[in-house]
């Protein structure tokens, strides 16, 4: 199947016919994560996940928008058991997160979106 059906541009017309629904657009919309966190910004129910990177191998842009506007919009997530959650976080602390993106992060951001 080619990439080209797993871009986050996709998103912004469901996000708009769906406004209730929550939609969380996985792999940090690689290789398109400017357009992912476009898509991120612009509705208030898209979210991005890490599933599939280490915390190291996020780019600059994403981490960028961990950093500010976007700490409430990126959930944690591994690709279990290819990547286990103590690998995907090793470099975490090399990020410059402060400690409130840090936790919604970690948890709070999912816990928030899901009502858990």
């Amino acid at each position: 199947m080619p990439s080209e059906v797993g871009r986050p541009i996709y998103l912004d017309q469901v996000a708009l016919d769906f406004p209730e629904l929550t939609i969380v657009a996985g792999h940090i919309g690689y290789p398109w994560t400017d357009e992912a966190i476009a898509v991120a910004t612009k509705h208030c129910n898209v979210y991005l996940d890490t599933s599939a990177y280490t915390a190291l191998r996020y780019p600059q842009a994403l981490v960028e928008f961990m950093q500010t506007h976007g700490r409430s919009k990126v959930l944690f997530g591994t690709n279990y058991p290819m990547i286990t959650a103590a690998k995907a976080l090793q470099g975490l602390d090399q990020l410059g997160l402060d400690e409130q993106s840090k936790d919604l992060f970690l948890g709070g951001n999912a816990q928030r979106i899901f009502s858990l």
